[in-house]
Parts: C-alpha cells; structure tokens; sequence
C-alpha cells in the first residue's frame, strides 16, 4: 500500500504520480439537472475548479467495506460516495439510498495541477474513476457544504454546462476528470437520463477508457514516451 500523498505527488522521479482507485458522483433533482460543485481554494490538489457533484477515494478498513470489485453493483464504491456526500456536502444517506446509485463506466486518466503550481507542479491526479449517477426527489437533497471542501454549488442543465464550460471568457477552471468525463459519454447518459438510471443499462459497461489530459496539464516531467503503464506499479513495488 502507498500514502495518499504519495499518490499525488508528481516529480521527474514520479511524473504521473501512483495510479489510485476513485469515483465521481453525478446527482440530479427531479427536473434532470446536474449538482456541480466547485472546490474550495484551500485544496491541495486543483483548487477552485468546478466538477461533478462529489469526486473522491474509497478507503481501506472502512465498515461498511468500500473496497470491491463486484461488477456492476460495486457496493464497496457505492459506500464511499455516500460518506463523502456526507463529508463535503452534509447530504444525509436517507436522501441518496445506497440502491439508487447506477455504475456506467470507468476512466482511466492523470493530469498535473499546472494550472495551480505552474510547468513544476508538485501534485496531481492519476485514478481509476468509477463514475456514479444518482437521481433526487424535488429540488434535490438538502445541502450544507463543508467550506473546506466546497466552495459554491448549483444545479445546472446541459445546456447550460456547455455555456460555462466551453465559454473562455468566463476565467471558470474545470477539473480535468471532469471534462474528460462530459466528452466522453457523459453528456450522452445525462441526455438519456432514464436509461442511464436503469439497472444493467445499456451504457453500464466492464471498459477501463483511458485519457491523457489537456496540454495545459502536462508538466516539465512530462515526456512523449511516457504511456498509460506509467504510474501503474505492480504489487511488489506497491509494498
């Protein structure tokens, strides 16, 4: 096993960093809109970017367990979404049952926080994103965000995402996994919202894609020759 730290940290020694399990929650009110939240200024790892709804890890020795490899149910990540929905944005688990949680996909991608830190950047992401949909009642569940951790918060439609992300005059900075995420089926599953939603539904897939990041965050480490095995430690050399 390895710290979280470690994992995050990049260097010419280590230039994407370990490669480490995650998940991004997608949660939608009643009317099909996304929850986007943006980070608080005080994270470590890319500050200030707007995202999905709630991005984290699960862990070792939690109970309930949230390690597994149970395709499709996943409970283990399943678990952990629920406890950081909790963490970061004070929604309670009555409001997002565990049996409402739909896997779709996994993502397979790294990006250096050069936005943040600069050509040097000391930290950054490489995971394998286990992406989860969620539908609410109304106008979604009752929100008290941890301003540590969130730092504003909206619903906000297709449409509208497209507007914010995609107008460069706006000065709004994105998380990578999440753009990466939107261009690479997401979109998609939210315009057919009830498919998605839908145990063994047709977009729930076993696929690990794999994407490299922005040019914007890529750092001085790194090079051309570097693939997607770069990160990727074996068992002996994650003892």
């Amino acid at each position: 096993s390895f710290s979280k730290k470690r994992a995050h940290m990049f260097s010419h020694e280590t230039p994407r960093g370990i490669v480490h399990r995650a998940f991004s929650v997608f949660l939608f009110n009643e009317r099909n809109e996304l929850l986007l939240t943006r980070r608080a200024d005080s994270k470590i790892t890319f500050p200030g970017v707007w995202t999905n709804t709630c991005c984290s890890h699960p862990l070792h020795g939690m109970t309930p367990s949230e390690v597994d490899n149970d395709f499709p149910t996943f409970p283990g990540i399943k678990h952990a979404a629920r406890r950081k929905l909790y963490h970061e944005l004070g929604i309670r688990s009555k409001y997002v049952p565990h049996e409402n949680f739909n896997f779709l996909s996994r993502f397979h991608y790294w990006a250096a926080d050069t936005v943040t830190y600069g050509p040097e950047a000391p930290w950054g992401e490489h995971e394998i994103d286990y992406v989860l949909f969620i539908k609410c009642e109304g106008e979604g569940p009752p929100v008290e965000a941890d301003p540590e951790e969130v730092s504003e918060y909206k619903y906000v439609t297709p449409d509208e995402l497209r507007d914010m992300m995609y107008n460069k005059d706006n000065g709004l900075l994105w998380s990578p996994w999440f753009i990466g995420i939107m261009e690479r089926g997401g979109f998609q599953w939210w315009e057919d919202l009830e498919e998605a939603l839908k145990p063994g539904s047709k977009y729930c897939n076993e696929d690990i894609t794999y994407f490299d990041p922005p040019e914007e965050h890529k750092g001085v480490y790194n090079a051309e020759e570097h693939g997607r095995d770069t990160g990727v430690l074996s068992n002996e050399d994650a003892a």
